[in-house]
């Protein structure tokens, strides 16, 4: 008879998650994650395999929980332009906000992992793209709603849009001057106005 596990596998990895967002990768131990898990090394390595995999877990759980969150800001029926700008202002906000200096688990895998280890840097790059199709999609939209000027490229729009939310990001962990996330999104609203 097989022995049912005396944990929550979900819970625990949700645990996980936190505790590699807050510390990153090398600086969290499988030490670290049986206390914070509260559950035995063994059960970690049946459940989620070693160190490596429960990350790449956690950081796919992450990607599923924003993108969606993304996606159905940016699918909505309607004028396009509003829920773009939200997300502009979203990024700015969330970056100068973020007092613990976490970052967003992308980037961080982004400069962490992703010179080295080949399926986090696939997760992350599938992120961006899916970040950037996102934008395309919905800035096509607004320029067939006329909401966008003619001229304006969808893709350029959104390849900016998705360099300027990762810097903010980036800008957001360190102690910087927030004046410079609110300058940038307010210029990157002023480039989806048009002239």
């Amino acid at each position: 008879m097989a022995r049912t596990k005396e944990f929550d596998p979900d819970a625990a990895l949700q645990d996980a998650l936190e505790l590699f967002w807050e510390r990153g990768y090398e600086a969290t131990s499988m030490a670290d994650l049986v206390t914070r898990l509260g559950v035995a090394r063994a059960s970690i390595y049946g459940t989620f395999g070693g160190k490596r995999d429960l990350y790449l877990k956690a950081l796919d759980r992450y990607l599923r929980t924003t993108d969606s969150v993304i996606m159905e800001s940016l699918s909505q029926p309607g004028p396009v332009l509003p829920a773009v700008r939200a997300l502009v202002e979203r990024f700015a906000a969330e970056s100068a906000r973020d007092r613990p200096r976490l970052g967003c688990m992308v980037v961080n895998t982004a400069v962490e992992l992703g010179p080295r280890d080949a399926e986090a840097a696939r997760l992350v790059e599938a992120s961006w793209s899916f970040l950037e199709a996102a934008l395309t999609s919905a800035l096509t939209r607004a320029r067939a709603q006329r909401e966008l000027p003619a001229d304006r490229d969808p893709r350029m729009l959104a390849r900016f849009l998705l360099v300027l939310f990762q810097g903010m990001r980036v800008l957001g962990r360190a102690p910087a001057d927030d004046g410079r996330l609110q300058d940038a999104a307010h210029q990157a609203l002023a480039l989806l106005e048009g002239p």
